[in-house]
């Protein structure tokens, strides 16, 4: 608990102090117009591209494959877009990552990894509705 604990300070304070540098380097004004931006694009993001992700996992599942690649494309891309929503350049930035394919890749490793975790804990259910 105090290792997730120091973990948030750590980020809030490291988020802090880049939005203060940024801040003095292209002026307050301009800093909150780009945290609107990056917020606004992964708001878009989250519901275009994330629905088009979600659409894509149903047909792959309705055809009777399953969704593996297409199931974390959509986690991926999901979870791109809400970083980019949440204020903070750091987010942004990993937010990013998410969303650029050739960035992607290095992500699909993690989350299989996370996925067999689960799976080995005990049923691991996706819902179709």
């Amino acid at each position: 608990m105090r290792k997730i604990f120091l973990g948030f300070v750590v980020y809030a304070l490291a988020e802090l102090a880049l939005l203060i540098v940024v801040g003095q380097n292209i002026g307050v004004f301009s800093t909150l117009l780009l945290i609107i931006a990056t917020s606004s694009i992964g708001v878009y993001v989250m519901k275009n591209k994330g629905m088009n992700s979600i659409q894509n996992v149903k047909q792959t599942m309705a055809s009777g494959e399953a969704p593996g690649a297409a199931l974390v494309n959509t986690l991926l891309t999901f979870s791109g877009g809400l970083l980019l929503a949440l204020p903070g350049f750091l987010t942004d930035l990993i937010g990013l990552l998410l969303l650029m394919p050739f960035s992607r890749k290095m992500f699909q490793p993690l989350v299989y990894y996370w996925m067999r975790k689960q799976m080995k804990k005990g049923p691991f259910i996706i819902v179709q509705r």
